[in-house]
């Protein structure tokens, strides 16, 4: 019996010290939950993607500009274009049309001079004709296709867009997809240029190629 008793109150001396042990060790962890953001002076940092003019996935040097263009997808999604930071054509302006999508941009200020579309399936090719012969010096040409931009490309027009520093101007036919920047009297070929031939076995879309994009930092006054 005695030893029993002497067990029991061993138990409960245990029983009791490792209770107070436990919540001496909770109070003191407590402290310091609370005490700690005091202990940093400052709330938590909030981390940001930086975001870059239409959306690069990098900023472009004070002495460029940024860009990026996307062709029509077949004849149901219209082109779009940016140009530092804004919106200049696309279907949402409702500014596009089925052909040929081009703006022209002073290669020096950045301010957008003129927007067109060219109706290149059933549309006359003179308009063109003449809206490239008229683009002024030190002048940035963006270019878009949309459905169809071949079918009324003539050579003056092939022409035209070669010497503005194209190199697959004179490949363009029917239903091909093409973006593209270059300038006026250029004196080497573009190197902001992208080209997808209407290949039915290729196709991603049911006879047309897939949609284009081109971005990236073209330079001020000279490419």
């Amino acid at each position: 019996m005695r030893v029993a008793g002497l067990i029991r109150v061993v138990a409960f001396i245990f029983t009791v010290v490792t209770m107070w042990i436990f919540l001496r060790s909770y109070t003191n962890f407590n402290r310091k939950t609370i005490r700690l953001p005091r202990w940093l002076g400052m709330p938590p940092k909030e981390t940001h993607t930086p975001k870059f003019k239409c959306g690069l996935s990098k900023s472009c040097l004070n002495n460029f500009f940024a860009f990026k263009i996307s062709s029509g997808a077949a004849n149901v999604v219209g082109p779009s274009m940016c140009f530092e930071d804004e919106i200049i054509m696309s279907p949402v302006r409702n500014n596009v049309g089925r052909g040929l999508n081009i703006a022209l941009v002073n290669g020096t200020t950045g301010r957008v001079i003129r927007k067109a579309s060219f109706d290149m399936y059933s549309g006359e090719p003179q308009p063109l004709l003449d809206f490239l012969t008229e683009i002024p010096d030190s002048t940035l040409v963006l270019v878009a296709s949309y459905d169809d931009p071949g079918t009324k490309m003539n050579d003056k027009i092939k022409t035209l867009f070669t010497n503005l520093g194209s190199s697959y101007a004179k490949q363009l036919g029917f239903r091909d997809s093409w973006v593209f920047v270059g300038a006026k009297d250029l004196r080497s070929k573009s190197p902001y240029e992208q080209f997808l031939k209407n290949n039915p076995e290729t196709n991603k879309y049911e006879g047309w190629p897939e949609l284009l994009e081109l971005e990236g930092c073209v330079p001020k006054k000279v490419m």
